[in-house]
Order: structure tokens, then sequence, then C-alpha cells
């Protein structure tokens, strides 16, 4: 009777931190679809509220333009949107994720417009503020 309690005990243990970790897992992937959303309706509509919330302080901006590799912080990177403010882009745009682990996730948002597709990998980090966006590379196929 003893060892059928203690592996009632065990099982009870076991599907509770596993009920956890699938809880934990759920709200970190809406806190990451939510911080890429807004960067993609930052991009496509210039819906920039909210946007500054989703950057790490110290982010960086990475483009690469043939040769030509600029690179921007965070306050750089919203100004230059502000200029974009309510401009909706004409493209279709998607984004997939292409790894995700609870410190960082990583997703690739293709822009696609006639004859040519802006290609963004977007890198978060688990900071000790929720996620943010801390490095965006950019390069046009």
């Amino acid at each position: 009777m003893k060892t059928l309690k203690n592996i009632a005990a065990a099982l009870l243990f076991v599907l509770s931190v596993s009920a956890f970790a699938a809880e934990q897992t759920q709200s970190n992937k809406s806190q990451i679809d939510a911080a890429v959303t807004t960067y993609i309706d930052a991009l496509n509509y210039g819906k920039i509220k909210g946007l500054s919330a989703v950057l790490d302080q110290d982010l960086k901006f990475t483009v690469s333009q043939g040769q030509t590799i600029l690179n921007y912080n965070k306050t750089q990177m919203i100004e230059s949107l502000k200029a974009q403010e309510n401009i909706v882009q004409n493209c279709k745009t998607d984004y997939t994720m292409i790894e995700s682990n609870p410190g960082q996730a990583i997703a690739k948002v293709t822009m696609k417009y006639d004859g040519f597709s802006k290609v963004n990998f977007v890198t978060l980090s688990n900071t000790s503020k929720g996620w943010k966006i801390t490095n965006i590379s950019s390069s046009y196929n």
C-alpha cells in the first residue's frame, strides 16, 4: 500500500510539473507572437504605437544592401518608422518561427513586394522585462 501511495504521489508531481511547463511554454509563445506581430504592424501598416515597448534598449538593427551594411540602434529605427507612420506597405507579409526555447527565439519575417522580397530575421530574448526584440537583420532578395 505504501508503494502505491509513493507511485501516486510521484505521478501527481510529474503531472503538475508537466502542466506548469506547458503553461509556461504557451505563455512564452503568446508573448513572442505579440512582439513579432507588433513589429510587423509597424513595418506593414505604420502602426508604431507599442513598438518601443517590444524593442530592447540595446537593439541592433542591421540592413544589408548589396555590399553595404547599415547599422541602426533603437532610437534611429523608431525615428525612421515615425516618418512612415500610418503608411501601408503594398506587400504580403508572413512569418515563421525558426527556433524557440525558454530564453531566446528567432523569427523569419518575409515581406513580398512585386519583383522583390525583404527578409527580416528577428531575434527575441526573454529578459527581466519580458520578451524583447534584441536584433533584427534585414536583407533584400
